[in-house]
């Protein structure tokens, strides 16, 4: 890719530099976070999103944290960062990857202390920069995995539908559902893509035609209720979408509107991919039902670009996800592999 997500710029006193995703397409910026608090408002506010890149950022933001740590105790440090990875876990509530970043960072924290009781502080967060270094290298070597196992699904001369980002934008690599895109342009195929505008934050039409654009590939939006048409009218030979949490048995929680979107697909006899890393499984979820989903604020809906679309005080529901059954869910590509049909016993024969 020609830009960097996310990155941390500087040694154990450095930040978290991030591209200000709230403003795109109209001004490409980077912002950097130099406070634990900074990073939480970032994720909460999608300055960064997509899970992978929340998780990453994540990783990243527990090493802003320890610079305004206690440098005298060890014990006192790991209190530290226990207490902020906390903090960190309070930003958005659905994307699971946020929480196994959180967690293998302090489980990180307590092997080490473990083996190295008599190290001092400043070692102590140089090695957690270098475990965060680790998670967003593993990010960047999933998402190219993810595409070599994914691009198969993507025709010559067909047309793939997508719903919100899952791209560069939403990794510290080239993506999760775009990702097998990038490949097949890397092997010289031909193919259109259709990006649903997602709304009301307009994922799809801001962050999704601006990235495919500026990589060369063919990309249309359209109006999230247009996708039935597009089918109708045979324009779509798949779709592939990304995910922020999967549950035990294949069901996947996604950008509002992913649902009916699969809905309309197995309808007109179309196959639907998801891609995610092995990391948005949580296993301890055994269906989407038990998913908790995020409610954000009703000012998302009630206006656009600034401007009021709906009477004032007027009630609004605003779920930021919602849940994709297995049954609908031809297929989830992970890194790993392929898992065709999901269901528990597939899952857990994937992840094993």
């Amino acid at each position: 890719m020609n830009f960097q997500t996310l990155q941390w710029v500087g040694g154990i006193d450095g930040c978290l530099e991030l591209i200000d995703q709230r403003i795109l397409p109209d001004k490409f910026e980077t912002m950097q976070c130099k406070t634990v608090e900074q990073v939480w408002d970032a994720i909460k506010t999608l300055a960064v999103r997509g899970a992978p890149a929340i998780g990453v950022s994540a990783g990243y933001g527990l090493c802003v944290a320890m610079q305004s740590s206690p440098k005298s105790n060890l014990n006192k440090a790991f209190d530290h960062l226990k207490k902020n990875a906390d903090y960190l876990a309070t930003s958005r509530p659905t994307a699971v990857n946020l929480f196994w970043a959180l967690d293998r960072m302090v489980d990180f924290a307590k092997t080490y202390i473990a083996e190295n009781p008599n190290t001092d502080v400043e070692l102590f967060m140089i090695a957690l920069l270098g475990q965060a270094d680790e998670i967003c290298n593993e990010d960047k070597a999933m998402c190219k995995a993810i595409g070599v196992n994914g691009e198969k699904f993507i025709k010559e001369n067909t047309g793939i539908l997508t719903h919100c980002n899952a791209g560069a934008l939403a990794t510290a690599g080239q993506g999760t559902a775009l990702s097998p895109m990038y490949e097949a342009q890397r092997l010289g195929r031909k193919f259109k893509v259709y990006s649903d505008e997602t709304r009301p934050l307009l994922q799809g039409s801001r962050l999704t035609c601006w990235e495919l654009n500026k990589a060369g590939i063919d990309v249309t939006v359209v109006c999230d209720n247009m996708a039935a048409m597009l089918m109708k009218e045979n324009k779509v030979s798949a779709v592939i979408t990304g995910a922020d949490r999967i549950a035990a048995n294949g069901d996947s929680a996604n950008k509002i509107g992913t649902c009916g979107v699969s809905i309309l697909a197995k309808e007109f006899g179309i196959p639907f991919y998801i891609a995610a890393p092995s990391s948005t499984f949580d296993l301890n979820i055994k269906s989407g039902d038990e998913i908790p989903i995020e409610q954000r604020d009703p000012s998302e809906v009630t206006s656009f670009g600034g401007t009021n679309v709906a009477p004032e005080g007027i009630k609004v529901y605003n779920p930021a996800f919602d849940v994709t059954e297995a049954k609908y869910i031809t297929a989830i590509i992970t890194e790993k592999g392929v898992i065709e049909s999901p269901d528990t016993e597939k899952v857990m024969a994937h992840l094993a």
